[in-house]
């Protein structure tokens, strides 16, 4: 029963990333998260007069695996968002993640460039959380992107 469980927390998986801030256009964020195989994605930016964009999409056991290897590689489970900047006016970052037998939950300030990060008291710790929140939002847009924007090919 215990080996079962052990492999159970070894599986188990989830990541949620939100980025916002609160200004003239009201609250602005973007959020996504993955569970269960099912990708979350909402885009709230009231610039110019948009709408909340939902989308909510089922991701193959290859797309969860990859968000596993990125995760992974990245080391992010190795850090700690002690002596990172604090959330500001300027908006906030969160990035939890579950995998396996680790569960890290980070909060900082919403990070605009690279150098920023080098201005911490840990630019080595917050420069991995950078460079990790850049290719898991990369890896979600593809994967929207490739879900609802890709029109079908039509045969004659």
């Amino acid at each position: 029963m215990a080996e079962a469980m052990e492999t159970e927390a070894e599986e188990e998986f989830y990541v949620r990333y939100y980025v916002g801030h609160k200004g003239k256009f009201g609250h602005e964020f973007l959020e996504f998260e993955v569970k269960d195989g099912l990708l979350r994605y909402a885009n709230n930016s009231r610039y110019k007069g948009a709408t909340m964009i939902r989308k909510n999409v089922h991701v193959s056991d290859a797309v969860v695996k990859e968000l596993q290897r990125i995760l992974d590689d990245s080391e992010i489970v190795k850090e700690n968002d002690e002596k990172w900047p604090q959330p500001s006016n300027v908006g906030l970052q969160e990035l939890e993640v579950v995998l396996g037998s680790h569960h890290i939950s980070f909060r900082t300030t919403k990070l605009g460039s690279l150098a920023e990060a080098q201005d911490c008291n840990d630019p080595n710790g917050l420069k991995a959380f950078y460079y990790l929140v850049q290719d898991l939002r990369c890896f979600v847009f593809a994967m929207i992107g490739l879900h609802f924007r890709i029109k079908p090919y039509k045969l004659n």
